[in-house]
């Protein structure tokens, strides 16, 4: 009989340990997993100091509102991918 819990876990794309991301990369993509998690956590790291000449201009314009939202919806995403990054098993 199988375990229902860990169905769902794997149904679901949540790892053992509770955190979503793991599996999906290593599923579709997996001779490039590592890269992408590496270069998502590194960017979820850099991507931050791009606001400061943001943030110090002003959003005044639409141009600018605009590339601050991408960088937010950016940062996001690569927190996402990349929290994984050198985690303990």
């Amino acid at each position: 009989m199988t375990d229902s819990h860990s169905t769902r876990d794997r149904a679901s794309g949540y790892s053992a340990d509770g955190y979503p991301g793991r599996g999906g990369l290593e599923r579709y993509l997996p001779t490039l997993a590592k890269p992408i998690r590496v270069a998502s956590f590194w960017s979820a790291i850099v991507l931050p100091f791009l606001y400061v000449p943001l943030l110090f201009t002003g959003l005044s314009g639409a141009l600018e509102t605009a590339l601050f939202l991408c960088l937010l919806c950016s940062n996001a995403l690569a927190l996402y991918v990349g929290h994984s990054h050198r985690r303990v098993n």
